[in-house]
């Protein structure tokens, strides 16, 4: 029997705690999620690690857009690796592509010498290569355990198919984790039409504000802020639970 497994993309430290309380089985832990993610600060870092009970990797992204970066974007994602590597984080999710679209083997090589035991996801940046089963199997040759993606689509459900034929061309070399746009009305779908067996979503909901008093003068600022709720992490666990069954 096939046993499927959810990881979390979680924007906070209590993100990450709903997730955990909804029975996730895995974090990713980061940042301005509405952006693509990127790492998360120190703080949110060591708290959260102090406080998860399961495995947490951290995105390491130093900013939003493309994923072709200079050597000082490069050194800061060494230096983000450092700290995980030091906090005893469980893995880092990486991914650096060329001018040409091509996965950038120089600089993903330094970032996954830099976890050294530390598991090593590739992200949604394999979305974004000029030609995806080239990069799978370097993705391979770099000795990554798994690639976050949705196909190539806008989400996994229009990708599912494309994310199926990438599980049968790793077979085993290579774990495939489906992801963009998942909740419990179509992760089962995504289940069975990608053949995946890992799912990634954030599971989140709008969370109003406490505060009482609102500007009406700082347009822009938005004090309302999305975070996981563990009530739909739940609902997609056992989606994904029935489905093994």
């Amino acid at each position: 029997m096939t046993r499927f497994l959810l990881e979390i993309a979680a924007n906070s430290v209590g993100s990450a705690l709903a997730a955990q309380e909804g029975g996730a089985d895995r974090i990713e832990l980061c940042d301005n999620i509405a952006d693509g993610g990127t790492t998360p600060s120190y703080g949110t870092l060591t708290s959260a690690r102090d406080r998860l009970r399961i495995p947490m990797y951290v995105l390491i992204r130093p900013r939003a857009g493309d994923f072709c970066y200079d050597t000082c974007e490069v050194d800061a994602m060494l230096r983000d690796i450092e700290i995980c590597v030091e906090t005893g984080c469980d893995g880092v999710v990486i991914g650096a592509l060329d001018a040409q679209g091509d996965i950038d083997k120089v600089v993903c090589r330094a970032l996954i010498a830099a976890a050294g035991q530390l598991g090593v996801t590739f992200h949604r940046a394999f979305d974004a290569v000029r030609d995806q089963d080239s990069a799978l199997e370097t993705i391979i040759e770099l000795g990554c355990e798994r690639v976050l993606t949705s196909g190539g689509e806008a989400s996994a459900v229009a990708g599912a198919k494309r994310i199926a034929s990438f599980v049968t061309r790793v077979d085993l070399r290579l774990k495939v984790m489906a992801g963009a746009g998942l909740d419990a009305s179509n992760i089962r779908e995504v289940a069975v039409r990608s053949t995946a067996s890992e799912f990634h979503g954030s599971a989140s909901t709008m969370r109003r504000s406490l505060i009482a008093y609102r500007s009406d003068r700082l347009t822009g600022l938005e004090v309302d802020r999305r975070q996981t709720d563990a009530d739909i992490v739940r609902a997609m666990v056992n989606e994904l639970r029935y489905q093994e069954d």
